[in-house]
């Protein structure tokens, strides 16, 4: 159970990880609804990864001490406002 807004959520998320050359799926994760999207990046990632694209949820990856040796350009989308 999570909570967005005023409205509460029952459910799963699907972490995914896609080549953008080829379109192609290399990993997916399913976590609880409330467990947040940083926690999995890092299983998300193969290590040949030369850039990461993802949506402002992950704005404090560059940050986290588990992947502060990852040698990749990050490209976050930035939060609204």
């Amino acid at each position: 159970q999570t909570k967005k807004g005023n409205q509460w959520h029952f459910g799963m998320k699907a972490h995914i990880g896609v080549d953008a050359k080829s379109g192609l799926t290399h990993s997916l994760v399913t976590t609880a609804a409330n467990e947040h999207d940083l926690n999995q990046l890092g299983n998300l990632l193969h290590g040949e990864e030369q850039f990461v694209s993802a949506d402002a949820g992950y704005q404090g990856a560059p940050q986290r001490e588990e992947l502060a040796e990852v040698d990749v350009d990050w490209l976050i989308a930035e939060r609204p406002g």
